[in-house]
């Protein structure tokens, strides 16, 4: 699996975090600020991004809104110790799969941050099998030999019964 990534500027928070998911054998990668997330993500991607709202030298929803531009599938949980509902709407109009209140039970954000990994998991693995799969399953080989066949039959003025 890939890390879990936390980016806030508040050194308690990402130290909670980071040894929250390290106790649960979670490889986990902190930054203080949203231009070092993005500088990362031209290297490698996160099975999840966990981001504070406000931070000094880029916002998390303005963060959010990147991430989503490159990465559509990545689970983004925004957290923000300035609850509000106009901040929330915001965060989940552009694409948060959850958003975390500050200050937030540890276990909580553990549970949600496996659920948020579990889901990404879910998710490549689906678009894994569309990969394997053709577009429409009407295009494969064999359905086209039966589309062939009705169109003949079609044609004729034979009744068929088929059983």
């Amino acid at each position: 699996m890939k890390p879990i990534w936390i980016v806030d500027d508040d050194p308690s928070i990402r130290f909670v975090l980071e040894r929250a998911l390290a106790r649960e054998q979670l490889e986990v990668r902190a930054f203080t600020n949203p231009r070092e997330v993005l500088a990362a993500l031209d290297v490698e991607q996160p099975q999840v991004l966990v981001s504070d709202i406000r931070m000094p030298g880029g916002s998390g929803v303005d963060l959010l809104a990147a991430v989503k531009a490159r990465c559509p599938a990545l689970p983004v949980i925004i957290m923000t110790a300035y609850s509000d509902l106009d901040s929330a709407v915001t965060a989940f109009q552009g694409g948060a799969f959850e958003y975390l209140p500050k200050p937030f039970d540890v276990t909580r954000a553990v549970e949600l941050i496996r659920r948020a990994a579990a889901e990404s998991l879910r998710e490549a693995v689906q678009a894994e099998r569309a990969a394997e799969m053709p577009e429409m399953l009407g295009q494969a080989g064999a359905m086209q030999d039966v589309f062939r066949a009705i169109g003949r039959l079609s044609q004729s003025h034979v009744t068929v019964l088929i059983t």
